[in-house]
């Protein structure tokens, strides 16, 4: 079997095995699904917690040091993309499914069962706890392994002009070990299957919802039949978009629904409740901040509850599950950017606005129930799917709201697919930039497959069963991942100092990284001889 591929047969054919399986014995399916979700959950919740803090403190540490300057691509390149479509495409790759389908359930669902029991079930200081830790889930930490992935991809695939696979990152280490070759594809295969199933959870929740929707508002039937009709209506328009190419197809819908989805928030927002929203995210941001070491570190030993397997485990697992895939999109979109930018970029924008959807769904939710005597918490209960669709019930203009929202999943699932399929694809094509399109499209009809089986087989549980089970081994391998790159920017960072120096220009490429008395690394007559060079510029 051809290396080019191996990956891909290997793969697929591993991720073609679980639909088999899924659709064959699917209560079977099911039963190992929970069981897994349980299990890993009470083994090894500690180690998603402290893996998604270090990745947080790692990443925010790197961009404000000195290696924050270099550039991911050569150190005099621009961005391919403005900001805006950007901080759009980033937005269509990581959450927004996600984001849609919980903004509003989340800060209902901790309003009835606060975390921690911090507070009492359905009071105002629940409320208030409801939204600290929806922030908490959809803030730095979900970005965290996305912009590490990323972020390592996007150095060694643009600045050193390597593919960007998994197996490259790690090569440093594995280079030595026995059976080089065979631990390189595993890696590959284990990034390829953690991301279909990452890629299907999130697919999955948006067609759950979409369904939910439909049944809610239009009394469409919620079976089975009509969430295949929407995974093939996606599948078809993915399809249309994937011949479109990245710069046309993801990036023309991207920015559609980011500025579709801004001009709905901000509807919601001025025709709500305003001022409560802007209280409500005010506060709730300064409560996750002033909280945030305490709840990134918080898994109490002797609590027998399920709410840490329901929510922050699932969602640390679930971004791990994906980060290969958003990872690579996220670095094949940022090419020209410094670290600095980078960071700040992708760890810190996404999760501000995020935070900015909750507050303004979360807070007409919680304003509807504890001041209005609308039950969704009841609804939410029943259906996680639907709630949103009855919150617009008790709202102007529902079927239009209804509408909108729909419109903002589907082209959701759109993007996520044709994103995902690319990179899959990428990544079974030893990091081709340009995959063929019979790859984008085997991957695209094995992710939809995976998706609707997992639903159908086991539901909620199901889904965020395989994000678990994907998301352990491969957060070791981030840590690999991330010891490499911090190595390599050190010797990219001394490699071009020596540059600087032997080249003897008045203003060589790379000369902004450094400052006079920045040159620890070299010898002590070449230090002092630097500094007079910098002085003089």
């Amino acid at each position: 079997m051809l290396r080019k591929h191996r990956v891909f047969t290997l793969s697929a054919t591993f991720v073609g095995t679980l639909v088999i399986i899924g659709a064959a014995v699917p209560q079977r399916f099911r039963s190992v699904a929970e069981t897994l979700l349980d299990e890993l959950g009470h083994y090894f919740g500690w180690f998603y917690l402290i893996s998604t803090f270090v990745f947080v403190v790692f990443l925010l540490v790197l961009a404000m040091s000195r290696y924050g300057k270099i550039r991911l691509g050569p150190q005099d390149c621009s961005p391919d993309y403005g900001v805006f479509s950007w901080l759009s495409m980033l937005l269509s790759a990581g959450f927004g499914v996600g984001l849609v389908f919980y903004g509003m359930a989340e800060p209902i669902q901790h309003l009835m069962t606060p975390p921690h029991r911090l507070a009492e079930p359905g009071s105002a200081r629940a409320a208030e706890v409801a939204m600290q830790y929806s922030f908490f889930h959809w803030g730095l930490s979900q970005w965290a392994a996305f912009s590490l992935v990323g972020l390592i991809i996007a150095f060694f695939q643009f600045r050193k002009d390597r593919p960007g696979l998994v197996s490259t990152m790690v090569e440093p280490v594995t280079k030595e070990l026995p059976r080089r070759q065979l631990i390189s594809d595993s890696l590959d295969v284990l990034a390829v299957v953690a991301t279909v199933m990452g890629v299907a959870t999130s697919l999955g929740l948006g067609v759950m919802q979409m369904n939910g929707g439909l049944h809610t508002v239009f009394d469409w039937p919620d079976n089975f039949w009509t969430k295949a009709a929407i995974l093939g209506a996606m599948f078809l328009c993915y399809t249309a978009s994937s011949y479109s190419g990245l710069d046309k197809g993801i990036r023309w819908l991207s920015n559609f629904n980011m500025a579709l989805c801004l001009a709905f928030m901000g509807y919601m927002l001025f025709s709500g409740p305003t001022v409560l929203i802007l209280k409500n995210f005010v506060n709730g941001l300064g409560a996750y901040l002033g909280n945030f070491i305490d709840m990134a570190l918080t898994i109490p030993p002797f609590e027998k509850s399920d709410w840490m397997n329901k929510f922050t485990l699932f969602y640390w697992a679930w971004v791990i599950a994906w980060s290969p895939f958003v990872g690579t999109f996220v670095a094949r979109i940022s090419r020209g950017r410094t670290i600095t930018e980078y960071v700040l970029g992708v760890l810190l924008v996404p999760p501000l606005l995020a935070c900015a959807w909750i507050a303004v769904f979360g807070t007409t939710a919680l304003d509807l129930q504890l001041n209005g005597g609308v039950d969704l918490a009841g609804a939410v209960s029943d259906d996680v799917a639907t709630g949103l669709f009855l919150m617009y019930q008790e709202l102007p203009f529902t079927e239009v709201l209804s509408g909108i929202t729909m419109v903002i999943l589907f082209v959701f699932l759109v993007t996520s697919a044709d994103s995902a399929s690319y990179i899959v694809s990428q990544m079974t094509d030893q990091g081709s930039l340009n995959p063929p399109l019979y790859k984008r499209l085997t991957w695209g009809v094995l992710i939809s497959a995976i998706c609707i089986t997992l639903i159908v087989a086991s539901g909620l549980k199901g889904l965020q069963s395989g994000s678990l089970v994907t998301a352990l081994p491969f957060a070791i391998v981030l840590f690999l991942m991330m010891g490499v790159l911090y190595r390599e920017l050190r010797d990219d960072r001394r490699a071009m100092l020596l540059e600087l120096y032997h080249r003897n220009e008045e203003t060589p490429v790379g000369a902004d990284l450094f400052e006079a008395d920045d040159f620890t690394d070299l010898p002590t007559e070449q230090r002092i001889r630097r500094r007079m060079v910098v002085k003089r510029r």
